[in-house]
């Protein structure tokens, strides 16, 4: 196999994930190259994600460069990917996860968010949760790249803003004053790292599935599977978590809210790890059967004004 080219966003933790992939690979024997390329979503800074129109919106450009051939793999932090690839794009591979908690990083002044703190975030997942247990506070947007959104928030009259751990971990900017959102449920796939090929490319698919870490793949696949499901983009206040226990389960909890974070719907479930298939819409069906399917009309028509 000639040298791998690996695309890549631009960003700092684009690159990260990118360079472990990278580095995976060279120790299979592969030479690889990494190709920068920057996304919509690293150029639009002025309006928050929901506004722009975010499904695949981190994704595209790079999806682009491998269907044109310009690079043979991409790298994408597998929450931003949308449910339903490009026709001719495949998962290749899902990297073992790295931390799936959110964080709120604490402005270098405070040291304690009460309930009616001012919060940035430009996550409606994040949001609608944080108003679900925090109905007084103020929720403010925060966009960039996670230097950018740390230098934003100490710049701030901010309390505080919500990132998600593995970001800042990963690139070591992880700061001395935060808080784990213990109680907050990830995003689908958040922590993951995922490789993606061309479906005709066999040697590539081959040669990528040999970095594929299986118990992540399985998990969030079933995340995924409950937010097509529950047909929400990116965007939508949506939040699904899978892992499997040391009974050989997977254990399941998801939930979706209002915009405004006044209502929640919650499902919580288990099974075998060999009877997965289908699990993520089981679990979403509960959802809709609770309620949701009017919760997410609601929403879509929000997201739509």
């Amino acid at each position: 196999m000639k040298k791998i080219r690996i695309g890549t966003r631009s960003s700092e933790l684009a690159c990260w994930q990118a360079q472990k992939v990278s580095e995976k690979l060279l120790n299979l024997g592969y030479s690889t190259e990494l190709v920068k390329i920057s996304s919509k979503g690293d150029i639009v800074l002025d309006k928050p994600l929901y506004e722009i129109g975010v499904v695949g919106l981190f994704t595209k450009t790079l999806d682009i460069a491998l269907l044109n051939g310009e690079v043979d793999i991409v790298v994408h932090s597998l929450k931003d990917v949308p449910t339903q690839l490009p026709k001719g794009i495949i998962q290749a591979a899902v990297l073992e996860r790295g931390s799936v908690q959110d964080i709120v990083a604490l402005h270098p002044s405070v040291d304690q968010i009460d309930e009616r703190g001012k919060v940035a975030t430009s996550s409606l997942r994040r949001r609608a949760q944080w108003l679900n247990k925090y109905p007084n506070a103020e929720i403010t947007d925060l966009r960039g790249n996670v230097n950018l959104r740390m230098q934003k928030l100490a710049e701030s009259n901010w309390n505080g803003a919500i990132f998600a751990k593995a970001g800042l971990e990963r690139i070591n900017i992880l700061p001395e004053k935060y808080k784990e959102i213990d109680w907050m449920v990830p995003a689908p796939a958040q922590g993951a790292v995922m490789v993606a090929c061309l479906d005709q490319h066999e040697e590539l698919k081959r040669i990528c599935a040999l970095i594929n870490h299986e118990d992540t793949m399985k998990c969030v696949k079933i995340e995924r599977e409950f937010l097509r499901k529950l047909e929400g983009g990116c965007t939508a206040p949506i939040g699904a978590y899978a892992c499997v226990n040391a009974n050989e389960e997977v254990v399941f909890k998801g939930c979706v809210l209002s915009i405004d974070g006044k209502e929640k719907i919650t499902v919580e479930q288990k099974i075998k790890i060999n009877n997965i298939e289908g699990f993520g819409e089981t679990c979403a069906e509960i959802i809709l059967n609770k309620g949701g399917k009017a919760l997410m009309a609601d929403i879509k028509a929000a997201l739509k004004k």
